[in-house]
């Protein structure tokens, strides 16, 4: 009795272990490698499943494996609840599971090896693509953005996007997944993994990156953990005033770094405006309050300059679930009895802005919309020159996930082009390059100060900005593909079952 009780118990765990794997691979910068071979594991499972419906329960254990780990630092805010959307997103996966089991299922050939390489992965894909809609909890944790500091990852992000990294990585586990467990396989998965070496090889040759023109002189102010807004104010514009005589061109304060409606406080307005003259510099501070000229709470990007508030202002536009508005509050809103989710939903903007200081045009982006590869993508395409990201992650100081949120400058960075400033209330606070370099210095999570880098500006169009999403496209195409070749196969199998057999002539 007791080992059929283990088994129970154990049985389930085993996909939850093995894609939580994959996770491991987004804290440190030293194993990147861990993601190519991470899925390895859940793939051997999926294709030992008994049936494709025990391959859709083991890749649904899987995809909550995977979300409970890439959002483990959620759990002091929302504590059980993380379990219960853990499980409902890890559904998602459930088809995946399916289509892997279905692919590499027995003693599959060259040929079903060839379309596992580009099926699996694309089902890893739509994953990833649905949801990333904002009000699933949008695109954190894409498998793609793991490799934010491995150079060829980055080109192929200029290319196809972090959806394009996300493909090359499930592909290579694939093939080592047939490599490892299909013998009539082996030398078809040699040679899908030389193919992608030498794809990758090719884009990291011959994919136009950006050229560099010019540099300008951008600030950051990471403020540090703070008891009140009060304090917060006053501790941003101390560190402000030591940017006095630096050259600054911008200086850029976190998210939530004024917890006041700035029209309703002319006083703190005159102080900006102050701080602006001193240093010579228009300041892009953040909003959080109560407007009052329209009802709600705002998150907003506002510029301010030595005449005073300019009428250039951003406010976000997606929002983070439970963390700025819990979705059907009249349904959820027992959230905020369990956790620290949000006792009043923010109000949402509706464009994106493109503001220009000092002769320099930048796009902003609050928080969590740096997540999103379509938020930078299109301020870029409307002429923005560098991407200013305002962040603050003080809630989850003593996680991976400030880390884990600067990474993601990078990655836009090479996607579009073009450098990203992320500026965080707290840390960590970053600068990339427009190839997705770090650039000046690094402010950890225990910082307070105000730096000034020299941030390198990038011309050119990536082939990601130009032609988007592409690789979405092309991986739905292909199982389109797929599902008609098996409804094709299915109807034929059936016709054929339907017909009466005649009995065979007798000989004489």
């Amino acid at each position: 009795m007791r080992p059929l009780v283990a088994s129970r118990w154990v049985r389930p765990a085993l996909p939850l272990l093995a894609g939580a794997l994959p996770a491991l691979a987004f804290p440190a910068p030293s194993l990147w490698w861990l993601a190519y071979v991470a899925l390895v594991p859940l793939l051997l499972m999926l294709r030992a499943a008994p049936t494709g419906r025990a391959a859709a329960v083991s890749g649904w254990l899987g995809g909550t494996g995977f979300m409970l780990s890439v959002h483990h630092w959620l759990m002091p805010s929302l504590t059980v609840f993380i379990v219960v959307l853990a499980a409902l997103l890890g559904l998602l996966w459930a088809p995946w599971g399916w289509l892997a089991h279905r692919m590499l299922r027995g003693g599959a050939g060259g040929g079903r090896l060839a379309a596992a390489v580009v099926l699996i992965p694309s089902g890893w894909l739509m994953v990833e693509l649905v949801r990333s809609w904002e009000y699933l909890g949008g695109p954190w944790g894409l498998l793609g953005a793991s490799q934010w500091e491995v150079r060829p990852a980055l080109r192929l992000a200029s290319v196809g996007g972090a959806w394009l990294v996300s493909f090359v990585v499930v592909a290579v586990n694939t093939a080592l997944a047939a490599l490892l467990a299909v013998p009539r396989a082996r030398l078809g998965a040699v040679a899908a993994l030389l193919v992608t070496g030498v794809l990758t090889g090719a884009v990291w040759a011959w994919a136009p990156g950006p050229e560099q023109h010019g540099e300008r002189r951008i600030a950051v102010v990471q403020t540090g953990e703070a008891a009140s807004r009060q304090e917060r104010f006053a501790r941003s514009e101390r560190l402000t005033r030591e940017l006095a005589g630096r050259g600054a061109e911008l200086v850029v304060w976190g998210e939530s770094s004024v917890g006041y409606d700035l029209k309703s406080r002319p006083d703190l307005v005159r102080r900006l405006a102050g701080l602006s003259r001193l240093t010579g510099a228009p300041l892009l501070v953040n909003v959080d309050a109560q407007r009052s000229d329209r009802p709600g709470i705002y998150k907003s990007s506002v510029l301010v300059d030595g005449t005073g508030l300019t009428a250039l202002r951003y406010d976000k536009m997606r929002l983070v679930p439970f963390g700025e508005y819990i979705p059907a509050r009249s349904a959820l809103g027992w959230a905020t009895s369990v956790g620290r989710a949000a006792g009043e939903d923010r109000q949402r903007g509706t464009e994106a802005v493109v503001m220009r200081a000092n002769g320099l045009r930048f796009g902003p982006l609050i928080c969590f919309e740096t997540a999103f590869p379509d938020m930078s993508r299109h301020l870029v395409a409307e002429g923005a020159q560098v991407l200013v990201a305002q962040s603050s992650t003080s809630s989850f100081q003593r996680s991976w996930a400030p880390a884990q949120h600067a990474s993601l400058a990078a990655l836009r960075a090479a996607e579009t082009g073009r450098p990203v400033v992320h500026a965080t209330l707290t840390g960590v606070s970053v600068v990339a390059g427009p190839e997705g370099e770090r650039v000046g210095e690094r402010l950890g999570t225990e910082r307070s100060a105000a730096t000034v880098s020299e941030v390198p500006l990038g011309t050119g169009e990536t082939l990601y900005v130009r032609y988007g999403d592409w690789t979405v496209r092309l991986a739905v195409t292909a199982l389109v593909a797929f599902a008609a070749v098996e409804a094709t196969r299915s109807l034929r199998s059936r016709r054929s079952g339907d017909g009466i057999a005649l009995p065979a002539p007798a000989r004489r």
